[in-house]
């Protein structure tokens, strides 16, 4: 029951603080207070003296945020010195002070330095290996790709779609895509023709100096492919190779026009 205890003060002692410094929610205003000149390591040890019996616990944890979000060398900076992605990390750490088990994240990568995202990233795998479940809102694909177990696409206020990767992208078809990017004077459409024959190539698409070949595997067709167009005395600059991901998914169910 100790636990329990000191989470819940953690709690009221920040609200406590942030309120009597005019700071709002803590959640929410601690990144953006450039102006308070607030050191990191005493955010909480001010607010904590009233209660001596919970203060070597409460900072102990506070000890293990700073290290978790990679500012403990930096703790006895003020705050308004720290750029935009440590703010956010701070901003982080603040919603993990009282250990929740289910952690809402409202794109918390947006605007920060790449090492910054990397950092909140590795955080939220982190975070979600140790048993918390984590709510991650994003615009980034490749940030819900890499982070979630689960995705939801929501498109004008509505969940129009749940479940996990493989689930989602089994909506636009598991199929594959190759790519043949052709010189200025070779014939598209008659490579297209040709490569029609080999076995697994359901569709060969023929366009300005490209061909598309739409397969349930891009990676065992490439060797026929690169064979008969040798073949054919056609030759090939560059060839991609796509698989169907989270930002095909997203496309194929709200379609490709710009939102407001």
């Amino acid at each position: 029951m100790i636990l329990r205890d000191y989470q819940q003060k953690a709690i009221d002692l920040l609200y406590k603080w942030f309120r009597e410094n005019d700071s709002g929610n803590p959640c929410l205003v601690l990144p953006t207070g450039a102006g308070k000149s607030v050191i990191l390591a005493e955010l909480c040890r001010d607010a904590l003296s009233s209660w001596p019996d919970t203060r070597i616990l409460i900072l102990s944890h506070v000890k293990e945020l700073l290290e978790q979000i990679g500012l403990a060398d930096r703790a006895k900076e003020r705050i308004k010195t720290y750029s935009g992605g440590m703010k956010r990390r701070v901003n982080i750490a603040v919603g993990l002070m009282h250990k929740p088990r289910l952690l809402f994240m409202d794109e918390p990568t947006v605007g920060v330095d790449p090492q910054s995202r990397r950092a909140i990233l590795d955080s939220v795998k982190s975070l979600n290996k140790a048993g918390m479940t984590i709510l991650y809102t994003t615009h980034y694909m490749e940030e819900a790709q890499e982070l979630s177990d689960r995705v939801g696409i929501i498109d004008h206020g509505k969940l129009i779609a749940l479940g996990t990767q493989s689930e989602l992208t089994a909506q636009v078809g598991e199929m594959d895509t190759l790519i043949l990017h052709l010189g200025e004077n070779e014939d598209p459409e008659h490579l297209a023709q040709a490569l029609k024959a080999l076995p697994d190539v359901l569709q060969a698409n023929p366009s300005d100096h490209t061909v598309a070949l739409v397969t349930p595997s891009a990676e065992e067709l490439l060797a026929p492919v690169v064979s008969r167009s040798n073949e054919l005395g056609i030759k090939i600059h560059s060839i991609d190779m796509r698989e169907p991901n989270l930002e095909a998914v997203f496309l194929h169910l709200t379609g490709r026009a710009l939102r407001d």
